[in-house]
C-alpha cells in the first residue's frame, strides 16, 4: 500500500511539473512575441500596485538605454510623471531632459500603459498661424490616428488618456505629462 502511495504521490508530483514547465515556455514564447521585457513586466506590476508608473524602471539592451526614472519601450524612452504642472511647465520639463512632450504616431504607442486612465499633457497644441492643430515638431495631427473631440477651444492644450482618447484642457491647468525621447 505504502508503494502504491509513493508512486502515484511521484505521478502527480511529474505531471505538474511537466505542466508547470509548458506554462512557462508558453510565457516566453508569448513574451518574446510581444517584444516584452522583463523591465515592462515588473512595470506592469508596480503599476497595479501603485497608480502611475514605476520610478525605477531603466531598460537597456544592445541599442539603446534610458535615463534613470524613464521607461524603454519600442525603442523610446517615456517619462510619465505622477508630478502636476502645467503644459509649458510640463513642455519646459521634458526639454530639459533632452526631449519633448508625447507626440503619439501610432495607436498602440503606448500599449505599456493601456490599462492607466489618468489625464496627461501632450505635444499638441493649436497654431493660429496655420489653422490646424500641430505637435511640437510641426507635423500636423493624422485624422486616423484617434477620434478628435468634436468642440476643441484652439486656445486649449491637448491632454491624452492612454486607453486612446484625447480632449482639450485650459493649458494654465495642471495636469500629469509625458515626455518621450527618440532613439532611432
Amino acid at each position: 500500500m505504502a508503494a502504491f502511495q509513493t508512486t502515484a504521490w511521484r505521478l502527480i508530483s511529474g505531471v505538474l511539473g511537466v505542466i508547470c514547465l509548458s506554462l512557462m515556455a508558453a510565457l516566453g514564447v508569448l513574451l518574446k512575441k510581444f517584444n516584452i521585457s522583463n523591465h515592462f513586466l515588473q512595470h506592469l506590476l508596480n503599476q497595479s500596485v501603485q497608480p502611475g508608473p514605476s520610478t525605477d524602471l531603466q531598460e537597456e539592451s544592445g541599442c539603446f538605454s534610458c535615463q534613470e526614472k524613464w521607461i524603454g519601450y519600442q525603442h523610446n524612452c517615456y517619462f510619465v510623471s505622477n508630478e502636476l504642472k502645467t503644459w509649458k511647465d510640463s513642455r519646459d520639463f521634458c526639454v530639459s531632459h533632452n526631449s519633448s512632450l508625447l507626440q503619439i504616431q501610432t495607436r498602440n504607442e503606448l500599449d505599456f500603459m493601456k490599462f492607466n486612465t489618468n489625464f496627461y499633457w501632450i505635444g499638441l497644441s493649436y497654431d493660429e498661424e496655420h489653422h490646424a492643430w500641430l505637435w511640437e515638431d510641426n507635423s500636423t495631427l493624422s485624422q486616423d490616428l484617434f477620434p478628435f473631440p468634436k468642440s476643441v477651444n484652439p486656445k486649449n492644450c491637448m491632454m491624452y488618456i492612454p486607453v486612446g482618447t484625447i480632449l482639450d484642457g485650459h493649458c494654465e491647468q495642471k495636469s500629469r505629462y509625458i515626455c518621450k525621447q527618440q532613439l532611432i
